[in-house]
């Protein structure tokens, strides 16, 4: 392996999944690191979870943190929006009021990031003008998901509506199922090209937001080259845990 291959594969990309309780967060998670189903609810305040992974055949190592969507936590989510680099927003289709806090939240990550981007910004840099808008950073990479979607019964939010959020905010949206598998590595890969494209680093898929719908068609297969570890601090737990997978 050459020096540049070996960097690619110590690249770490760092995506946080977001959303309120209950939709599915730890169970997607757990499902696209070691492909099983969480079938109890269990509260997570902050789960770390590593694996290492191949999209469009270039390695990376991925750590994805597993977040609180309970209103009391709020005061952490500020933290892990600012360690993040990618995020997967996530409501259940089974909730329309899951659904309606999506845009709330995808305007606090990015006003976050932004005021995070000020402040390491150089003091004496000049204000954007409109010829320096053209050398703007890539968005945000940011993929919608409406998770649950194997539920028979239930369903309040439409494919077709989360699709419409999607667009109009710029992101990439999917539905998946976290009991099945269904699109829980096809949003994962797609967080993961949104964020080599922020990175500047090349990848031979599109960019994020290039794409609307589900986001099945058209990508490249990938797999899962071994995993690492993963931290957690539940909500009864005063200390992390790290676990050897």
């Amino acid at each position: 392996m050459n020096a540049a291959a070996q960097q690619r594969s110590r690249t770490l990309f760092k995506v946080t999944v977001l959303g309120d309780g209950g939709v599915g967060k730890t169970a997607l998670t757990v499902q696209f690191t070691m492909a099983s189903f969480v079938e109890t609810y269990d509260p997570t305040i902050e789960d770390c979870y590593r694996k290492q992974w191949s999209v469009d055949g270039q390695p990376c190592l991925l750590e994805v943190l597993d977040t609180a969507g309970q209103e009391e936590y709020t005061a952490l989510r500020d933290q892990w929006i600012r360690d993040g680099e990618g995020f997967l927003i996530v409501y259940s289709v089974a909730s329309r009021d899951t659904f309606d806090r999506v845009e709330s939240i995808l305007r606090r990550v990015r006003r976050v990031k932004e005021d995070a981007a000020s402040l390491t910004a150089p003091y004496n840099s000049p204000p954007s003008t409109p010829s320096s808008s053209l050398h703007r950073p890539p968005p945000l990479p940011i993929v919608i998901i409406g998770n649950k979607s194997d539920l028979p019964h239930g369903r309040e939010v439409m494919p077709e509506e989360g699709a419409r959020l999607a667009q109009r905010l710029g992101c990439e949206f999917f539905e998946t199922s976290a009991k099945t598998g269904s699109n829980v590595d096809n949003a994962f890969k797609s967080v993961v090209r949104g964020i080599r494209v922020s990175k500047g680093l090349h990848s031979g898929a599109a960019p994020v937001g290039a794409g609307m719908g589900q986001g099945t068609s058209g990508l490249a297969d990938q797999h899962a080259i071994g995993n690492g570890y993963m931290q957690r601090k539940k909500k009864d737990k005063r200390h992390k845990r790290c676990t050897i997978l």
